[in-house]
């Protein structure tokens, strides 16, 4: 087994990991080994992934768009239809 040191732990955070181990009865380096564990089995799919799934969800919708109206008007009605998006403060 290997071992990892971890520095800079932020005293809030490592107050809360030991509440932690306590309420679940765990040693501290048992708990940020479960913790570990569950952040990476809940790890979101690769790049790759999402891409492959894009193209098929895009594959999927092609040649399915009905209408009697010209593109250029369908694509400004999808324009004037989008939000600004969330504010952002940099």
């Amino acid at each position: 087994m290997s071992a990892l040191t971890l520095k800079s732990i932020p005293p809030d955070l490592l107050d809360r990991l030991r509440e932690r181990a306590a309420r679940d009865r765990r040693s501290l380096n048992r708990e940020v080994l479960v913790l570990l564990e569950r952040a990476l089995a809940d790890e979101s799919p690769s790049l790759e992934e999402r891409v492959r799934a894009q193209a098929a969800a895009w594959s999927a919708l092609a040649g399915q768009w009905r209408s009697d109206r010209p593109s250029q008007a369908e694509i400004g009605d999808l324009y004037a239809a989008r939000t600004g998006g969330r504010e952002v403060s940099l």
